[in-house]
């Protein structure tokens, strides 16, 4: 039987990363904290009539090296402001072979036995699914000053984002201790203004960020 995460309001800092020499520092500063690296690869599927977009909601399905070896999400209602991200999400692990059948043929979400597939199904009146597309993530996980910090290398077509996130049911606290350890260290950053998912649908780099 699959693990099931029950849907949550996940709240996360979202600091920016300016290029790959940031994100040296930071994971060189890091290095004594590191817990893991996760190779993940990002999937994102809608309705073959835009019923989950014309909603704002994302559905993905990620693979990656360690477990689980496969989940599938559902993303709705996102608010990212001032480098803090609020988004309802409802989690699932799903068996790697199915995942990969779904990933391979789409419509094929369409019969998967998945709770969170079945409230996709039913809640958006979804009768196909189609593919988007995606990315890859390299994710550095760190355990610092009690905090789980996820220092991400995002690989799209057309460029890499540098990005740290920490979740927290305090992110102005957390926001506060991560600037005052960047700007310690010289580090440049800035507040998130767009999630990946919508730099990859926006097929480009953020320019201002």
């Amino acid at each position: 039987m699959s693990h099931i995460l029950k849907p949550l309001m996940e709240v996360e800092v979202k600091l920016r990363l300016p290029d790959a020499a940031a994100h040296r520092q930071v994971t060189t500063l890091l290095a004594p904290f590191h817990v893991s690296t996760h190779r993940q690869e990002n999937l994102f599927f809608d309705g073959s009539k835009a019923e989950l977009s014309a909603r704002l909601a994302v559905l993905r399905l990620r693979f990656s090296d360690r477990a689980p070896l496969c989940a599938v999400t559902l993303k709705a209602r996102a608010v990212l402001v001032d480098g803090v991200s609020r988004v309802e999400e409802d989690e699932e692990e799903l068996d790697h072979s199915i995942g990969r059948a779904c990933a391979d043929q789409p419509d094929k979400l369409m019969s998967a036995e998945s709770r969170v597939l079945s409230r996709v199904r039913e809640e958006f009146g979804v009768l196909g699914f189609v593919g988007l597309g995606g990315f890859r993530n390299v994710r550095d996980v760190y355990d610092w000053k009690g905090l789980k910090l996820e220092v991400d290398e995002t690989k799209y077509e057309f460029g890499t984002c540098y990005e740290i996130e920490c979740e927290s049911a305090d992110p102005e606290g957390v926001k506060e201790v991560l600037e005052g350890f960047l700007k310690e260290n010289g580090v440049q950053y800035s507040y998130s203004e767009t999630s990946k998912f919508a730099i990859f649908r926006a097929g480009k780099l953020p320019l201002s960020e």
